[in-house]
C-alpha cells in the first residue's frame, strides 16, 4: 500500500487548507487512517483519525473544533480540512494506515511521505 499526501503549502494565520491522503490499495476491508504531524520538536503528534468507511472521528486536543477529517471510500481518499490555522500548526503532515485508529504513530503499518504546511504572515 502506498500513500500519497498532498495539499500542503503556505497559508496566513486564520486561513484554511485541505490535505488529502490517497491510498494505492486497501490494506484490509476497512482500514483506519490517521493524520499526524511533525513539527520543530520532531515528535509525531496525533491529529485525527477515521475508518475508511467513515463513522466515528478522533481528534487531537490541539486541533479539536478547527480540523475535520472525512473519508471518500470510493476514492480511497481521506481528507483533512484545516481551518483557523495558527503558526503553531506549522509542521510536516503525514497520513498513515493501520488496522485501528490509534493516537501513536507506531500503531500504523503504512506511511505517506508527508506534506509541509507553513502558517505564517
Amino acid at each position: 500500500v502506498q500513500l500519497q499526501a498532498s495539499g500542503g503549502g503556505l497559508v496566513q494565520p486564520g486561513g484554511s487548507l485541505r490535505l488529502s491522503c490517497t491510498a494505492s490499495a486497501r490494506a484490509n476491508a476497512d482500514p483506519a487512517v490517521g493524520w499526524f504531524r511533525q513539527g520543530e520538536r520532531k515528535e509525531y503528534e496525533f491529529i485525527a483519525g477515521i475508518r475508511s468507511s467513515g463513522g466515528v472521528t478522533y481528534y487531537g486536543d490541539s486541533v479539536k473544533g478547527r480540523f475535520t477529517i472525512s473519508s471518500d471510500n470510493a476514492k480511497n481518499t481521506v481528507n483533512l480540512q484545516m481551518t483557523n490555522l495558527k503558526p503553531e500548526d506549522t509542521a510536516t503532515y503525514y497520513c498513515a494506515v493501520g488496522e485501528y485508529v490509534k493516537s501513536v504513530w507506531s500503531g500504523y503499518t503504512y506511511w505517506g511521505q508527508g506534506t509541509l504546511v507553513t502558517v505564517s504572515s
